[in-house]
């Protein structure tokens, strides 16, 4: 090889890694916004709630009838009087450093009482990420491996069932049939993996319907492609042009989806964890928003947003990654 033609090779090479870095730190930037306006929104719900603050406050501590002198005491303990734009750089500051507030009914740190329930959703929900992916992509296989045909037709019900209905009517016919009726699993749930098997696939077959019909959908136009054609047209099996050739270009749209649907699955753990009494996130959070607890709400809140723009961000790093047609449209 020539010397002329290492330098056009050295140079392709520079710029694919230019554009690709350049195409990261876009995405970062976005997410960085995006993370900066959650936490606006989210710091906004407490200032912007119907009612006066300290009040609200003093009747979720079981003060029924504020008096003058306490409703005034607590907005100098909230920091209340000061100008909005102060209140929020003054709670921006304390997210920052980990600080998320107290809770007005038990006045001990937020951080802390999420921590404590933190690993038994986290358990939860990674449990169920795994058992969306694996069954959405099994059954999107099996679905465009036999299109057309009573397999296919089955997946095919199955999603549009699990699309119609919400994840709550899941949960509540597993609880009915599958925990009280065959005795399995447990109706007064502790935060071990065997006991999160059972709600972890019930979120699991509810998330999979949708993804499954995605995938299914970017398997059968793979499979009609030209390269497709051109593999068949070399003898290739049908099966082996859908893992191969089909699978690896359908991927990517598959993985976004996964990363949009991580702030879904937190923002419905609540209702399944109060159906099967799982001492996580989303119990904490149905009582804090029984008791107006502002702080928790608010934390709770920022913790979906900013699981959101992380996994987004980490997806979109990893499509760049494969796909350098977005590089290009990044950078």
């Amino acid at each position: 090889m020539g010397h002329g033609a290492e330098q056009v090779i050295g140079r392709f090479i520079l710029l694919g890694r230019g554009s690709l870095l350049a195409a990261a730190f876009s995405r970062i930037a976005q997410a960085l916004v995006t993370a900066f306006a959650a936490t606006v929104i989210v710091w906004a719900l407490l200032p912007l709630a119907p009612g006066d603050t300290a009040t609200r406050v003093l009747l979720a501590r079981g003060v029924d009838h504020p008096t003058a002198a306490e409703i005034a005491s607590t907005r100098e303990e909230l920091g209340l009087n000061n100008p909005l734009h102060i209140q929020f750089v003054d709670w921006f500051s304390d997210v920052l450093q980990g600080d998320l507030g107290q809770s007005f009914t038990s006045r001990a740190p937020v951080t802390q009482e999420i921590l404590e329930r933190l690993p038994a959703t986290l358990l939860l929900l990674g449990l169920a990420l795994v058992f969306s992916a694996g069954l959405s992509l099994l059954f999107a296989l099996i679905s465009a491996d036999n299109r057309d045909r009573w397999p296919d037709r089955l997946i095919q019900l199955y999603t549009q069932v699990g699309a119609a209905l919400p994840t709550f009517v899941f949960a509540l016919l597993a609880l009915t049939f599958v925990v009280v009726g065959f005795q399995m699993g447990q109706v007064l749930a502790n935060a071990t993996w065997q006991a999160a098997l059972i709600p972890a696939f019930i979120i699991g077959l509810d998330r999979a319907a949708s993804w499954t019909q995605l995938l299914r959908a970017g398997l059968l136009e793979a499979m009609a492609s030209g390269y497709a054609n051109v593999a068949r047209a070399r003898g290739a099996s049908e099966r082996r042009i859908l893992i191969r050739h089909a699978l690896p270009n359908a991927f990517l749209p598959f993985l976004t989806a996964i990363g949009i649907s991580v702030g879904a699955l937190i923002g419905g753990a609540p209702l399944i964890e109060a159906i099967f009494t799982w001492p996580g996130l989303g119990a904490f959070l149905l009582e804090a928003l029984s008791a107006r607890n502002y702080p928790v709400i608010q934390a709770y809140v920022l913790i979906a947003a900013l699981s959101y723009v992380t996994a987004s961000l980490l997806i979109d790093l990893i499509a760049i990654l494969i796909d350098p047609r977005l590089r290009r449209q990044a950078s």
